[in-house]
């Protein structure tokens, strides 16, 4: 009917109404030509031609009137049996790229035969994408508590999932303020009046928050407050998606009370591993002191040892001149031992030659005048006698001194040999002790190298131990920041 109008009049009138349409219109006739296209269809065929000729070769804007509707397929002989058998109108769905189209086509019929086609096309993009969208939120419907609300927090309605969380039947909240879910306190305080001032300007809110559900049971949710908004912008409510995590709080709360606890173990430790340091600090450096004292004690020993061997050559020295001298005095006593024994004989000797002159003299008496000159000899020789026994006498004096004074000397030497081998044996036993000493020193000279090598070591592994710690402490504020995390 629309190829052959019997009133062109109205026939025009027609194409004119249908191209002021929003419904995208394309008609053919009995054998699928094109033979009209409104203005809805074209624009939207124009704005999707440059991707439906990557699909379709065949397809130009410029031809399609007139063109087969072919065009729109890659195997059309599917198509043409479907339509050739149709006797009512037909939903479908074409995909095109990454277009998709809802077509209904609607057979023609004029005085019981068809005289073509009428199909309605329409993009499927916003119908797909909501379907997608309801799909999504059916399935945050069944995960997650929603509700709504007004703008100024007016409950409007929740799902089960919300009403099972808080306790209460839809009834019970329906028309009520979210108020309702928090204390007094929370209530008239100014951060939960610019909370709902921040919604009704559409300003997503998402965090934990602390409710309070039936009979004042705390509740932890992770929520999430949406302002939804109409055409023009306008807020029109506000869904909120929330999710239990009061579990999760508590084990935060034990955890955080726990990881409090080691804190604190870890700081004590921090603090005894930073005392230990610098206790090991001072001790390295008591030990590096004790180390050079040591070496400047051995050292001094050492030469302490050294004078301590001159010390004892020198009293063996002395031990051999002692006895030297000892026996040199030995040898003057015999000596004026034996002068004794001389003395004694010229005392003899002067006697004998006494008694010869007082015989001498009484001879020449009774010689007489005969005998003078023998007297005066024997006068001389008695005189000599008197002066010998007189020098016999000093002689035994001195001698007598002198053997005094030898004895006494003898007995001096041989305290000064007893005293020299008493110093000498001390001496001697002063220098093993001075040797012993100085091997000792020598040891503990080498062993606080040792200990300040140990000290030194002690002190690594002290700093090491600090340095642990303190990871220790930053891997427990890491564990507390993910177990909030995790809650989140």
């Amino acid at each position: 009917m629309f190829m052959r109008p019997a009133r062109p009049d109205r026939h025009a009138e027609r194409l004119a109404a249908l191209d002021c349409l929003r419904a995208k219109i394309m008609i053919a006739d009995p054998d699928l030509n094109i033979v009209y296209l409104n203005r809805a269809v074209r624009e939207m065929m124009a704005e999707a031609e440059e991707e439906l000729k990557r699909e379709l070769p065949r397809f130009s804007m410029a031809t399609l009137m007139g063109s087969n509707i072919d065009v729109f397929h890659k195997t059309p002989d599917h198509q043409r049996r479907m339509l050739a058998a149709l006797d009512k109108p037909h939903a479908a769905t074409i995909r095109i790229g990454s277009r998709a189209f809802d077509l209904l086509v609607t057979p023609l019929m004029e005085a019981g035969r068809r005289s073509g086609f009428v199909v309605e096309w329409e993009d499927a993009h916003h119908r797909l994408l909501n379907l997608d969208y309801a799909a999504q939120i059916a399935a945050i419907q069944r995960a997650q508590a929603v509700i709504e609300f007004t703008v100024d927090g007016t409950i409007m309605k929740a799902n089960q999932n919300f009403l099972q969380l808080m306790g209460y039947a839809e009834a019970e909240v329906a028309g009520r303020h979210h108020r309702m879910f928090v204390d007094e306190e929370t209530a008239r305080s100014a951060d939960y009046a610019e909370f709902w001032r921040k919604l009704a300007s559409g300003a997503p809110l998402a965090a934990q928050y602390r409710r309070l559900a039936k009979g004042g049971r705390p509740v932890w949710i992770e929520g999430s407050y949406n302002p939804i908004l109409d055409h023009r912008g306008q807020v029109t409510k506000v869904v909120k998606f929330a999710t239990d995590i009061t579990a999760q709080m508590d084990l935060l709360g034990q955890l955080k009370v726990q990881i409090d606890s080691i804190d604190v173990a870890v700081g004590r430790s921090n603090r005894e591993a930073n005392a230990a340091r610098d206790a090991v600090g001072t001790a390295t450096g008591d030990v590096h002191s004790v180390a050079g004292n040591a070496e400047a004690l051995a050292a001094s020993i050492n030469a302490i040892a050294g004078n301590m061997e001159t010390s004892r050559a020198a009293t063996d020295v002395a031990f051999e001149q002692a006895e030297a001298v000892g026996t040199d005095t030995d040898g003057l006593a015999a000596a004026a031992k034996a002068m004794g024994g001389i003395v004694a004989l010229i005392s003899n000797v002067a006697s004998q030659i006494n008694l010869l002159a007082l015989n001498a003299t009484i001879e020449a008496a009774r010689a007489g005048e005969a005998g003078k000159g023998f007297a005066v000899v024997a006068s001389e020789v008695k005189n000599l006698a008197i002066q010998a026994a007189r020098a016999t006498e000093q002689i035994t004096k001195e001698i007598d001194g002198l053997q005094a004074r030898s004895a006494s000397v003898a007995m001096a030497m041989a305290s000064i040999r007893e005293q020299v081998t008493t110093v000498r044996e001390e001496v001697s036993r002063a220098a093993s002790a001075v040797s012993e000493q100085a091997a000792v020193t020598q040891e503990m000279s080498a062993s606080a190298q040792s200990a300040s090598t140990a000290v030194a070591t002690v002190l690594g592994n002290v700093e090491e131990i600090s340095a642990a710690v303190q990871e220790v402490s930053g891997a427990v504020r890491q564990t507390m920041e993910a177990a909030q995390a995790l809650v989140r």
